[in-house]
């Protein structure tokens, strides 16, 4: 069974670690949750972050959730969102103190924009393992619709909702056609 100390250090590690926000965790979440501690197997993993992304909050801690209360229940949702929250809160509160003395150092502006490539190789990871999986036409929606995003000025919530709908529907239409 897995500790709650285990999970609580897991998710320390990961967001101590971890700049860019919630998608650059994916990939290390990832590595230390299924290749590192085999707490669950890589589908259900990428099921609960389908689940995590579509839920109201930041993904990260929405992962955290849902792996903590997987494994272990309330206690372990708890533990983990706690390890996963306190690194960026204790950073952000130092910022914050020290922020008016450092705000135009030059090596500090450096180190942010060196890390920024870096940030971006994060997220591209992820959405790359979630597209290896899918089927190609879900690949085109998925294109479809972020260009509805980006290019029309589309909310994600109709594309979420609409999404939604549809997997209902072809499910329901799917399984009537499997049951006969």
């Amino acid at each position: 069974m897995t500790s709650l100390s285990a999970l609580f250090h897991s998710f320390f590690k990961i967001g101590l670690f971890t700049f860019g926000g919630g998608y650059a965790m994916i990939p290390l979440i990832e590595a230390e949750i299924i290749d590192r501690r085999g707490w669950l197997a890589r589908e259900e993993f990428l099921e609960l972050l389908t689940l995590a992304q579509s839920s109201p909050g930041p993904i990260a801690i929405n992962t955290s959730v849902f792996i903590g209360y997987k494994t272990r229940g309330i206690a372990g949702a708890a533990a983990a969102v706690c390890g996963a929250v306190l690194p960026s809160f204790a950073i952000i509160l130092t910022i914050a103190i020290f922020f008016a003395q450092v705000r135009h150092n030059p090596v500090v502006d450096a180190a942010f924009k060196g890390m920024r490539p870096a940030v971006v190789a994060l997220i591209v990871v992820p959405t790359i393992a979630l597209a290896r999986g899918m089927h190609p036409a879900l690949i085109a929606v998925a294109v479809a619709s972020a260009l509805a995003v980006w290019g029309l000025g589309m909310s994600p919530i109709w594309l979420i909702a609409a999404g939604a709908a549809a997997g209902i529907v072809w499910t329901l239409k799917i399984g009537k056609e499997v049951r006969r």
